[in-house]
């Protein structure tokens, strides 16, 4: 039995004009600060939104008032704090720019921020473009997405970074995303730790962090619950550390799909560590495109994962095809290498335990399974490896 799609890839068109826009607005604003950015800037310290016409009463948009204290926080010569206090403040769209001047910039939220019921665009709140960017304070961002989870009006995500870095991301909740809820696009050295994300389990396209083409990552010590993947990563990742998260419910931690774009860049040093699965439709998974594009990914690896009801605990599919969408029936172009799972424990609801499906034109190299003790509650428990030969050690389900 073959695991199901997401939802996010069932509409690729989609999700590919997203991150074109994206793409394409980062490219005409990069090193455009923001406009009306003072020449000259404030000395910095707490700037609080409320001092700028803020009002917490969750009718009185602030992002006017949000957007000027960015500007004197961003021409600040000195570390500079924006603070968002207690209180449920309403936020239309909201692009928030580098360069800047400030050597360090804080976004404290401490009270709750609420999006509006539509957002024009892909975009909740950008950073774009942004050195030393600090965001904590405990508090909540709630896109309202049950008002257009069916009716697509709106699909804004809701933390975009745009070429960021040096980012600490800590403490704050992002709660029912109209889209993707955090979304890493050509950033380096970005830390989430102690982040909460939430959403039905039934809510479309609600990834929790999502990323592309970035690269010194961590995602540590958080919880995400979502409709879609807990975290996915696109082409372009390198040295990847998710470790302590708990994931579910959603689709699990996800590497892909892969090979479905031209120029796709390569994936290498994903570490997946003492996580925990709860409730979730796939486990582990790498998945490609069949006779599409070339990619490779490489130096992947998973360790000490508990699975909890998970239907499909690990996955590698090259003949990934939601829905039966691809014209071609070659195998996949994408090259996949040195990949491990390692203590591997806990329960499925089906019988499948591992499932190497990997290309004929590329077989997988150098895969090790070791210790994967999950048992099925559907039966005996087994495992299948097609294209691959890899190295066991320790108990695994029979099959491969």
């Amino acid at each position: 039995m073959k695991p199901s799609g997401t939802l996010m890839e069932t509409f690729p068109a989609m999700f590919l004009l997203l991150l074109v826009a994206s793409f394409n607005m980062v490219g005409a604003q990069r090193g455009a600060g923001q406009p009306g950015m003072p020449a000259t800037g404030p000395a910095g310290g707490v700037i609080d939104v409320t001092k700028y016409g803020a009002v917490g009463d969750e009718k009185t948009d602030m992002s006017a008032a949000l957007v000027k204290a960015w500007a004197d926080a961003c021409a600040s010569t000195t570390p500079a704090t924006i603070v968002v206090p207690t209180g449920t403040f309403l936020c239309g769209r909201t692009d928030l720019k580098g360069p800047c001047k400030a050597p360090e910039i804080t976004f404290q939220v401490q009270g709750t921020i609420s999006a509006p019921a539509d957002i024009s665009g892909d975009t909740w709140f950008l950073f774009d473009n942004v050195n030393n960017l600090n965001i904590n304070g405990g508090g909540t961002f709630d896109g309202k997405g049950p008002a257009v989870w069916q009716t697509k009006k709106s699909v804004a995500v809701t933390l975009r970074f745009n070429y960021v870095s040096n980012a600490f991301v800590q403490g704050i909740t992002s709660k029912d995303s109209k889209n993707f809820h955090f979304i890493i696009i050509g950033g380096k050295n970005l830390t989430f730790s102690q982040i909460t994300i939430t959403a039905a389990g039934d809510s479309p396209n609600t990834d929790g962090i999502h990323m592309g083409r970035a690269s010194q990552i961590s995602i540590l010590d958080s919880n995400i619950g979502t409709g879609d993947d807990c975290i996915s990563v696109g082409d372009g990742i390198s040295d990847l550390t998710v470790t302590n998260v708990t994931c579910g419910p959603g689709h699990g931690i996800a590497i892909g799909s892969l090979g479905m774009y031209p120029n796709e860049s390569p994936v290498k040093g994903i570490h997946v560590k003492n996580c925990t699965l709860t409730n979730t439709l796939n486990g582990l998974r790498i998945k490609s495109w069949p006779d599409r594009e070339v990619c490779d990914a490489s130096d992947i690896h998973f360790d000490d994962i508990i699975m909890n009801n998970v239907s499909f605990p690990i996955i590698v599919d090259q003949d990934y095809c939601p829905w039966n969408t691809c014209k071609n029936t070659g195998p996949s172009k994408v090259s996949l290498s040195d990949i491990s799972f390692t203590n591997i424990v806990g329960t499925s609801g089906t019988p499948e335990i591992v499932h190497l499906n990997c290309s004929s034109l590329h077989p997988c190299q150098n895969v090790q399974l070791s210790n994967i003790d999950v048992k099925s509650t559907a039966g005996p428990a087994t495992s299948v490896c097609c294209n691959v030969k890899p190295t066991i050690s320790g108990s695994i389900p029979p099959g491969c």
